[in-house]
């Protein structure tokens, strides 16, 4: 039986203070349906997820994000944690790493506080979506609409609120990666 995401690459851009959980069971998920998962980071050798408050465990980086292209890629998966989209969005590469997903049409999966780069990327008007409660306000400032769902599709960008809805999260991010480009989401990357 056929892979739904065979011969699909996914980024996965993260650096220090990724909750961890967002990370591995996505991952799993896609690799599980055959895409080839990498992570991407502005950090080089190893990456430290957290659970929670607490430090987990120590992740290899496969593509340095100073080496890594949009072109090279068919989906974009964004965990969130606090640190990590809080230090991603001060970084001009990882910034224009994540436009040039959305100005290709490619799909995007983000959860939790991952929607920050997002917002620093100006994607997010006049989008639905959801997140973390706490970057509601930051969301429609920014030109979202932002409601409180476990997931939330809408034109290839796949977005949910916390590792509780991993579930329904990885079910509808499996989804929108198979289907690949999303006109929609071309035209939001403007």
């Amino acid at each position: 039986m056929a892979q739904k995401l065979e011969n699909t690459r996914v980024a996965i851009l993260v650096t220090e203070g990724f909750e961890q959980v967002e990370l591995t069971d996505p991952r799993a998920a896609l690799d599980s349906e055959g895409a080839e998962t990498k992570i991407v980071s502005p950090d080089s050798g190893e990456v430290q997820g957290w659970n929670h408050y607490d430090k987990g465990d120590k992740f290899p980086v496969d593509v340095p994000l100073a080496e890594a292209k949009a072109d090279d890629f068919d989906a974009l998966l964004l965990p969130g944690g606090v640190a990590n989209p809080d230090q991603l969005r001060m970084k001009p590469e990882a910034v224009q790493f994540i436009k040039d997903f959305f100005a290709a049409g490619k799909p995007v999966a983000v959860i939790c506080h991952g929607p920050w780069t997002l917002i620093e990327a100006d994607v997010v008007r006049g989008r639905k979506i959801t997140s973390w409660p706490s970057l509601k306000t930051d969301l429609i400032n920014a030109g979202a609409e932002w409601t409180d769902e476990e997931v939330i599709v809408d034109q290839g960008l796949v977005s949910s609120r916390k590792p509780d809805d991993i579930p329904a999260f990885n079910k509808k991010m499996i989804e929108e990666f198979a289907e690949g480009i999303h006109r929609g989401q071309r035209a939001a990357g403007r």
